[in-house]
């Protein structure tokens, strides 16, 4: 068992591709908070993203036949986890409160005064983020949400690094312009 703990999970999915869908459970369990992590900063609703992580290793699981091993195995799950939010809005698009909270992360410790102050400016720069076109935004969250690198998003999104960088740069500046008109022109 100790080797498949140091597995990468490109051998672990061929693995799943064999036949081996047990193996499954252990990209399950080294993703999930992270698919769970995008898809609610592009849902905005906790069970909707719950069933969407769940969506995307049902998928994984259907289609382990089309894993070519190519590129790293995140690519292709990613790849999946926007299909999967992509058919939602297409299925749901009238369906989607705009008004449901996010989840509220970890806060660091904040003197009492200023934490109100610092839930305003999340709850600000949420709206900021939403108030951005899908493309823009999930961009931004793949990049300083996921932490991918941008070359791992131009794999990811089929694009060059230098178009993920212009369109990173211009998503923060709008994100930016967003922030302060929600502020009221600071």
């Amino acid at each position: 068992m100790k080797f498949i703990n140091h597995s990468t999970d490109e051998d672990i999915m061929t693995a799943v591709k064999n036949d081996k869908v047990e193996m499954l459970a252990i990209l399950f369990e080294r993703h999930h908070v992270k698919l769970y992590n995008f898809l609610l900063r592009l849902t905005r609703n906790t069970s909707v993203s719950e069933d969407l992580v769940q969506e995307i290793f049902f998928r994984i699981l259907k289609y382990r036949s089309s894993y070519r091993g190519e590129s790293k195995f995140m690519f292709w799950m990613y790849q999946i986890a926007r299909n999967v939010h992509k058919d939602h809005l297409r299925k749901f698009k009238n369906e989607i409160s705009l008004d449901e909270k996010w989840q509220e992360e970890a806060t660091p410790e904040i003197e009492p005064d200023q934490k109100s102050e610092y839930q305003e400016d999340i709850s600000i720069l949420k709206q900021a983020l939403e108030k951005l076109p899908l493309k823009k935004r999930e961009i931004i969250i793949l990049s300083r949400f996921q932490n991918l690198k941008y070359r791992e998003i131009a794999e990811l999104l089929e694009c060059s690094i230098e178009s993920i960088k212009v369109n990173v740069h211009r998503g923060i500046k709008d994100l930016r312009k967003n922030y302060i008109e929600l502020r009221g022109g600071l």
